[in-house]
């Protein structure tokens, strides 16, 4: 027995020496490249929708004084005159003689995940050969959008995606003869109307769908992990972001949070494990914890901490109290979108001290549901940096539109008009993208007597040095109209919309007061933060020899669609307020020609706001 039983305790020691290796615990190393291992919804799937569509048309522009053109012979000729029969106009190659009617064309782009009835800018411009002048003062009827694709050496018409329509905006700087080709073009802001909502997808990467059970059971999987990360609202209903639909792709809803930066939610998404149990979670989050406080992964750990949820709170709320300000902000940034206040100090502190960091830390902030967001931006409006100032009023429009401080009111239907309280030096913001929009940052400012300016052939001011304004239409045909207001910027601007005046007339009014230095304060175009901008540390943060914070580094987040442009000079890092707008001449249209008059009467059916 003796025997029997040191053999059997030798077996057992060996076997238990040999299980003992395959449960003992892990060394460091091998724990983290276990975590790593994990599987992501990005392993699998793919993003598709996430591109712009291109859509254009052939379109006519009306109301132009006198420097407009009859199109020769062309096959855009062509297609315009078939649009203008089928929409009923009389006399349709009359119209087109007009020199106050110019063939155009025009296009926009679809931003993804654009719903129906979004609006978006479109760019509108004569063609190589016209012999228009300038588009200054015209206004682009309904056109028709779509996506156009050449087959077969043909050019292919695809669906109807979207309309155009409203008043041209060409940039105020431009005037003269020799700016013909800069006159020929100008953009209608927000004058484009989608008319489908455009769907974003995850597709199954091949190797995820090689058969068609391993496709749906892939699909099932992704939509399970997705849905437990992600929910909104459909009509009071509590529903997932995604949905299987064949075990090709899934459908997704976009999260109310990430409205206004779609590239970073489909970031996030792909950053979503596909399944991990307790263990393996905690293993990943000391990892992930690890390569936050490491300048060189802060930014990739930052999302994957994200994704995770109210899991990865803790571990971004110690990486805002790192030394090193890069970790800070990426750390900040995540914990924005995950709504928790503790982001609000270190975003605002870096949207006012750090251009490289702006842009995003702004939008970071809009996405907030908070009073501290709330807070940090409102006192971002009292910087004397003028893309801080604009960033944090279009953050906090995007954060809540209804907010009396932002709301402001529509003036003639025309454009977004905003008057706003504020110790900081005077500024006039107006935009050329985006939407047509004009904020006041002071509204006591007033113009410098003596000015005449003339926002188009129809309209005068007249600043005199009494202080009074007359501001007077004149129409051929129409009795001279007059409005005698005080000198205010606010004034004179309502008296020229309710002449009938435009939003671009607004602008040029305000271009050519800035180029006659007849504004109290400074007039600003587009002072929105740009991304693309390297971080330098301060010279207050240098660290000592042997120090590990970061020297310098390029944000690589996509740009948010509250930023977004497609037009505007790339503005200098403003950190002082004091860098020009880029608008620094004051336009000058061609003489008028008053042989269009009573042309709208005859192009019957085809519908002008």
């Amino acid at each position: 027995m003796d025997r029997r039983t040191t053999l059997m305790v030798g077996i057992c020691l060996l076997l238990g020496g040999c299980a003992g290796a395959s449960v003992r615990s892990q060394s460091p190393e091998a724990e983290d490249l276990a975590a790593d291992q994990i599987k992501l919804v990005g392993d699998f799937a793919v993003s598709h929708g996430m591109s712009t569509v291109h859509v254009e048309a052939i379109g006519l522009v009306t109301g132009l004084p006198g420097t407009g053109s009859d199109p020769e012979p062309s096959p855009e000729r062509s297609a315009l005159l078939d649009e203008m029969q089928k929409r009923g106009v009389i006399e349709p190659n009359k119209v087109l003689a007009s020199p106050t009617t110019s063939l155009v064309l025009v296009q926009g782009f679809l931003r993804p995940g654009i719903q129906k009835g979004d609006r978006f800018d479109v760019e509108v411009r004569i063609p190589t050969r016209s012999e228009t002048t300038s588009l200054r003062g015209g206004w682009l009827m309904e056109t028709r959008l779509r996506e156009l694709t050449p087959i077969d050496n043909q050019i292919r018409e695809g669906y109807l995606l979207g309309l155009a329509e409203g008043p041209i905006l060409v940039d105020p700087e431009q005037s003269g003869a020799e700016n013909t080709v800069a006159l020929g073009r100008g953009r209608v802001l927000g004058g484009g109307v989608a008319v489908k909502s455009r769907p974003m997808r995850l597709l199954l990467k091949p190797d995820a769908r090689a058969t068609k059970e391993q496709g749906v059971r892939t699909a099932a999987a992704i939509e399970g992990a997705l849905n437990r990360r992600f929910a909104t609202y459909v009509g009071g209903i509590k529903t997932g972001v995604a949905t299987a639909k064949t075990d090709e792709y899934l459908d997704l809803t976009v999260h109310p949070r990430y409205k206004d930066n779609i590239a970073r939610y489909v970031r996030v998404l792909q950053g979503v494990p596909l399944k991990e149990n307790a263990v393996d979670r905690l293993q990943r989050i000391k990892l992930l914890e690890r390569q936050l406080l490491d300048p060189v992964t802060c930014d990739s750990a930052a999302l994957k901490l994200e994704a995770l949820g109210h899991e990865g709170i803790p571990v971004l709320a110690q990486g805002i109290t790192a030394e090193d300000p890069l970790i800070q902000f990426y750390s900040a940034e995540a914990l924005a979108y995950l709504d928790d206040s503790r982001a609000a100090e270190p975003l605002a502190t870096a949207a006012k001290e750090q251009p490289a960091f702006r842009v995003f830390a702004l939008a970071a902030l809009s996405a907030m549901d908070d009073f501290a967001a709330y807070d940090a931006l409102r006192s971002l409006l009292e910087v004397n940096s003028a893309e801080t100032r604009y960033g944090a009023f279009r953050a906090l429009w995007a954060m809540n539109a209804q907010d009396p401080l932002v709301r402001g009111e529509q003036l003639g239907d025309q454009f977004s008009y905003h008057l706003l309280d504020s110790k900081a030096p005077a500024l006039i913001h107006v935009t050329r993208s985006y939407r047509p929009e004009i904020v006041l940052f002071g509204p006591r400012q007033r113009f410098k007597p003596p000015l005449m300016l003339e926002p188009n052939k129809q309209l005068l001011v007249k600043v005199e040095k009494t202080g009074q304004v007359s501001v007077s239409r004149f129409a051929v045909g129409e009795p001279r109209e007059e409005r005698v207001v005080g000198n205010s910027v606010d004034e004179v601007i309502r008296a020229i919309v309710e002449l009938g005046g435009t939003y671009p007339d607004v602008v040029q009014m305000l271009q050519q007061a800035k180029s006659h230095q007849g504004l109290e304060g400074r007039l600003e175009v587009d002072a929105v933060p740009q991304p693309g901008r390297e971080y330098t540390l301060p010279a207050s943060l240098e660290p000592a020899a042997g120090g590990t914070l970061t020297q310098s580094a390029t944000i690589s987040n996509p740009l948010p669609d509250l930023y977004n442009s497609r037009v505007g000079k790339k503005r200098p890092a403003d950190n002082s307020g004091d860098e020009p707008s880029g608008l620094d001449s004051a336009g000058d249209d061609q003489n008028s020609d008053p042989t269009g008059v009573g042309l709208l009467n005859r192009i019957k059916g085809w519908r002008r706001s």
